[in-house]
């Protein structure tokens, strides 16, 4: 089995029913699909249970395994389904979350396979609806993120497939933190552990922006902290608290080269401004 998706929900039957049919739409056959339903009360799991017995019957290819029980939280939720999964790669395709089209799944699979040399995260873009329309997030869009990527964001979960023996590798995710655990995990893997990612441009996933994440802030704010206040040597995390702000402003800048040139040209003027004054 090459990909699992799963699929974690709590009393969202109507994100639920949106993500199983996005799901069950796919013309790939190389997939597994695990529900993870933790003990709903809104019809969640009648929903998955109709899936399971008609669609499942014309289409045996998508097996389907789920569960419905409590669960200490999203991650906890997340981590029983790694656990059960079965595919080289896993996807996680929350509840409320779809994908695009009936053939992202043959496509991104596609890609896998002229790219993977034991590759361990291929990912493609994210769609975000937004009031004034579909924002496209690409992510790294191809490059490799540093920490200073991961300092000021993150890599999208939900258009990745991750090789599922990386969490043989660096364990599952933090049960302890509510928001922000898949953040952490990205961190250890592939800034200290170094491991490769690869950005394929295929639309895979429209993500609900009503999720947990998007809507506590200040809890993911002071979860981040935490976490890098865990990993990094306190001199490296001061250095980041101070500066980072003004290397993504620079970053950005330089990406117009007028707007480039005129800073370059004002801090030459201040450089030698200050000469001056030492001189005198």
């Amino acid at each position: 089995m090459k990909l699992t998706i799963i699929t974690i929900n709590r009393n969202n039957a109507s994100g639920l029913q949106k993500t199983i049919k996005s799901v069950f739409s796919q013309t790939s056959q190389e997939f597994e699909y695990i529900v993870i339903d933790g003990a709903s009360t809104d019809g969640s799991k009648e929903i998955i249970e109709h899936f399971s017995s008609h669609h499942l019957t014309s289409s045996p290819s998508h097996f389907l395994r789920w569960i419905s029980e409590p669960d200490n939280g999203i991650y906890n939720a997340m981590n029983k389904g790694i656990r059960m999964a079965k595919g080289e790669y896993v996807q996680f395709l929350n509840s409320g979350d779809i994908l695009v089209a009936n053939n992202v799944t043959e496509k991104m699979l596609r890609q896998l396979s002229i790219v993977n040399c034991q590759l361990s995260i291929i990912y493609g873009n994210m769609l975000k609806s937004l009031p004034k329309g579909i924002l496209r997030d690409r992510g790294f869009a191809g490059r490799q993120p540093t920490l200073l990527d991961f300092y000021i964001g993150t890599l999208n979960h939900s258009p990745a497939y991750i090789q599922r023996s990386l969490f043989d590798k660096y364990g599952l995710y933090d049960e302890q933190l509510k928001i922000v655990s898949d953040w952490k995990w990205y961190l250890q893997a592939i800034i200290f552990g170094g491991e490769q990612i690869a950005y394929v441009n295929i639309d895979v996933t429209l993500f609900d922006m009503n999720g947990i994440s998007t809507i506590n802030v200040a809890q993911d704010r002071s979860e981040r902290q935490q976490v890098l206040q865990s990993l990094l040597p306190t001199t490296i995390l001061e250095d980041y608290e101070k500066h980072a702000f003004s290397i993504e402003q620079m970053q950005r800048i330089k990406r117009y080269t007028f707007a480039n040139k005129l800073v370059w040209w004002i801090e030459r003027g201040l450089f030698k401004w200050e000469t001056w004054k030492h001189i005198r």
